[in-house]
């Protein structure tokens, strides 16, 4: 039940903060081992449901907005978030045929603080994109191109969506907190799915007990909370401390899991 707090937290901390939640759910059970606190971390089949938590967090705090897609017929503006948000996820598909690649890949815990230290670099470069202007309502097809192929890099355990989407939709010259808004609702389709499919794998394997289902409230609590604190973040300081922070953690990976 431990293991399956832990989970819950990291992931719903870290989905929506620029950190990578598919990376701490790595390197967190790693580093509490090297402590003498045994946490197991999750398969990456795991992870995904755990991602259901963070949906259910993103669409309650975005209810407006989803709302407004479903009445896309009769609201323009929800059309056009709609049309973004499909356009965008188009790219992500790819990961239907990398999963085994990308399960090897956090086989190495080094491997995600590499990919740490380049979460920090896109958030770094991210932030001195941030003087944009433009509005979601704004938003074209290329921009939902631009944003969907880099959230199809954030597949990469270490690589945070979050981070590498608002980055790139300050890219598109979106203003700051437009380039969050669309990178949380892009998330719904992205999250959700990979969660919803995983669930008949772990169901025939006996893998949905309590303590998953556990995490996964944890997450959706954890979740809410860092939409909150991201885009209150995002006002005041940017996203220069998460850069700060991806940094550190990852170079600190690499020195301790050569």
């Amino acid at each position: 039940m431990l293991s399956a707090i832990v989970w819950g937290l990291v992931q719903g901390l870290t989905e929506f903060l620029p950190v990578s939640s598919s990376g701490h759910l790595v390197i967190v059970p790693a580093f509490l081992d090297r402590m003498g606190f045994e946490v197991i971390p999750p398969s990456l089949e795991i992870s995904a449901f755990l991602h259901l938590g963070t949906l259910l967090a993103v669409l309650v705090y975005f209810r407006s907005d989803v709302l407004r897609m479903l009445r896309a017929r009769s609201d323009p503006e929800g059309r056009r978030a709609l049309m973004l948000v499909v356009v965008g996820t188009l790219p992500a598909l790819v990961g239907l045929f990398v999963e085994e690649s990308l399960e090897a890949f956090q086989d190495s815990v080094s491997n995600v603080g590499w990919a740490l230290l380049a979460t920090g670099v896109i958030l770094w470069a991210g932030q001195r994109l941030a003087t944009g202007s433009r509005l979601l309502a704004d938003g074209r097809v290329r921009d939902a191109l631009i944003v969907g192929v880099a959230q199809a890099f954030a597949l990469i355990p270490g690589i945070s969506r979050s981070g590498i989407t608002i980055s790139a939709g300050n890219g598109a010259r979106f203003q700051p907190l437009e380039a969050a808004r669309y990178s949380f609702l892009l998330g719904i389709p992205a999250i959700g799915g990979g969660g919803l499919l995983q669930i008949p794998d772990l169901a025939g394997a006996g893998q949905l007990g309590p303590e998953v289902w556990v995490g996964l409230a944890v997450a959706a609590v954890a979740g809410y909370a860092a939409i909150a604190l991201l885009l209150a973040s995002l006002r005041r300081v940017g996203l220069i401390p998460f850069a700060v922070y991806c940094l550190s953690v990852g170079l600190l990976t690499v020195v301790v899991f050569p």
